[in-house]
């Protein structure tokens, strides 16, 4: 029934368009980061490496599209990181959202942190988020760049659902 809903060429293809989108929303973050100026938050940067994971997952499963069970490890990698996405980016969201006396203080760059924290106190301090991360700089159709992140995330998660769907219609 879902092999008539989603053909094996429509999936293959897939894989291809999400590691090139992923590629995609890399290449405007770097964009804007270097063209516009727009230094990235630690919760953009949680994003960004996200989006990378994903991008990855969707490349392997386009080249192990023939193996059933890496291509069910990558379509479960990519809804547990989309998942993982969906957090930060509601996070990320919440920031932005609190009135300005509730907003964390902004914490060191994140070349001091990588020099001197521990990989945890790196990790907690990327996922905490600080007072850059409640500055909305861009916006596009009145979402802010998490808000699109958010629908990206959401959008993933739900063709990784079909994914794994119509893997597990195969036989192992």
């Amino acid at each position: 029934m879902l092999s008539r809903i989603i053909p094996d060429t429509a999936l293959t293809i897939g894989y291809l368009l999400g590691f090139l989108l992923c590629s995609g929303l890399l290449g405007a973050a770097y964009y804007f980061e270097y063209q516009l100026y727009l230094d990235p938050c630690p919760l953009c940067i949680v994003q960004r490496i996200l989006t990378l994971v994903i991008g990855l997952f969707c490349l392997f499963a386009f080249f192990l599209r023939r193996s059933v069970w890496p291509l069910r490890i990558s379509m479960v990698g990519v809804l547990l990181t989309s998942l993982a996405g969906i957090w930060v980016t509601n996070h990320h969201i919440w920031i932005q959202g609190l009135p300005p006396e509730e907003v964390p203080e902004c914490g060191p760059g994140l070349a001091y942190m990588i020099d001197t924290l521990s990989v945890n106190e790196l990790l907690t301090a990327l996922l905490k988020g600080d007072g850059s991360c409640a500055e909305i700089s861009w916006t596009f159709m009145s979402l802010s760049m998490p808000q699109w992140m958010l629908l990206v995330f959401s959008g993933f998660l739900m063709v990784s659902m079909l994914g794994i769907l119509r893997t597990w219609k195969h036989k192992s």
